[in-house]
């Protein structure tokens, strides 16, 4: 990740692998005898935050009621007081036009990068513009990543229009190279590892290797995950180092929340893709239920070899052990309310998600070997969190579901010989 600052979460999902795994400096000091509790703040539009230098926490928030309108909307960038969420410093409105959840990181050079709508921006840490131009598509684009050589890659999101890869100077925002075109539309983020781009596209996963001079497709390596299925498109790929992993049915109807917004008759998928292969591919249903949908990636934790996957549509979640000998079950659980970008303390071997129930949303941990809840925190909202968590500077979590941005923190030191009994509370 040597093309972002040396942050324990400098970007969405801790970085362009996906992989939401809290560094060791951030793992959680879970007190099974202590309730956490929440600091919840409402906001516009949020979308995630992510962690500067110590101390410092910035949250990416837009506005999406004139896009009803067909009016343009805009993005902002705040950094917050880490305790109280408040905000300490502000940016301008960032023009964006279209409407889509942005993204937001610290760059090496320690630039914050922000593409939002159509538009990138780069601000310096007290969020003032230093530089700001309009992408070339009349689309909205969804987020970027940034390779190890400091150079940003973005496209527009649409389910229509071939993706079309844009490469851009941290430092000018200008093109380095043209923009080169994928063969098919793409919904999904973008993911990276060094200088290599994973594409999920509408119909099939491709990668892209910088050259030095331009990013060139792989022509070895492409799986067309929908060939034996009537599911819809994909999201964000996980890329554990030896395969990208993703779910399918990925068009839904979301307003307020995921539950029965499926559009396909179909159930949704987890699918597992071979680095080294892409011969080497496989699909299981999640639950098997009609109708199943997803907007965001799978969980995977490569020490333990376990791959978590849900389908919000139905409020399902699917836990497998996978290796040589195929994918094997762990365990169930339903209903579960999860939709959102989780986090995975793999020290402690903990998951974190949402739990939404159509009234209210909380933040649950659970156990990844079994699928136990070790902790629940209400965080309220009439809104379930489809976007990007993050740790937090001192055994805390911020949680980010559209209308707000919560803490989830536990306001005392660990006590020995903790029971493993589930724990609850409310927002304070």
């Amino acid at each position: 990740m040597s093309g972002y600052l040396r942050s324990p979460w400098p970007a969405e999902d801790g970085g362009p692998m996906r992989l939401q795994a809290l560094p060791p400096q951030c793992r959680l000091a879970l007190d099974d005898e202590i309730a956490p509790r929440c600091t919840a703040r409402k906001t516009s539009m949020t979308t995630m935050t992510v962690l500067g230098a110590p101390g410092e926490v910035y949250l990416l928030t837009h506005s999406a009621i004139r896009s009803r309108f067909g009016l343009p909307t805009a993005a902002r960038v705040e950094r917050i007081d880490p305790e109280t969420l408040t905000p300490l410093a502000r940016s301008p409105k960032l023009p964006g036009g279209p409407m889509w959840p942005g993204g937001m990181a610290i760059h090496a050079n320690g630039d914050i990068i922000v593409v939002y709508g159509r538009w990138i921006h780069r601000l310096d840490r007290e969020c003032r513009i230093k530089a700001a131009r309009q992408l070339p598509e009349p689309l909205a684009y969804n987020s970027f990543v940034v390779l190890d050589n400091g150079l940003i890659v973005t496209k527009q999101i649409s389910d229509h229009v071939p993706a079309r890869l844009s490469v851009l100077d941290p430092v000018s925002l200008q093109p380095v190279t043209e923009a080169v075109q994928c063969p098919e539309p793409s919904i999904a983020r973008l993911s990276a590892v060094g200088g290599t781009v994973y594409v999920v596209g509408t119909a099939s996963i491709m990668r892209f290797h910088w050259d030095g001079k331009t990013l060139v497709r792989d022509a070895d390596w492409r799986h067309a995950y929908l060939s034996d299925s009537t599911n819809s498109y994909g999201w964000d790929a996980v890329i554990d180092g030896e395969n990208a992993w993703f779910m399918d049915n990925g068009r839904h109807r979301y307003a307020i929340n995921m539950i029965g917004r499926g559009v396909n008759p179909g159930a949704n998928r987890l699918i597992r893709v071979s680095l080294a292969n892409s011969a080497d591919a496989e699909a299981h249903e999640i639950c098997g239920r009609p109708g199943g949908s997803i907007t965001n990636p799978p969980l995977v934790d490569p020490s333990r070899k376990i791959v978590i996957g849900y389908d919000s549509a139905n409020r399902h979640m699917t836990a497998w052990r996978y290796g040589k000998g195929g994918m094997e079950m762990l365990w169930q659980r339903t209903p579960i309310g999860c939709a959102s970008h989780m986090l995975l303390d793999t020290d402690r071997g903990l998951i974190v998600t949402n739990d939404y129930d159509r009234r209210s949303e909380a933040v649950i941990i659970l156990d990844i070997e079994t699928g136990d809840m070790r902790a629940r925190a209400v965080v309220s909202g009439i809104t379930q969190g489809v976007v990007f968590p993050s740790p937090g500077w001192n055994n805390d979590i911020y949680w980010c579901s559209m209308g707000r941005v919560a803490r989830i923190y536990w306001p005392q030191a660990n006590r020995p010989h903790a029971s493993r009994a589930p724990i609850t509370s409310g927002t304070s």
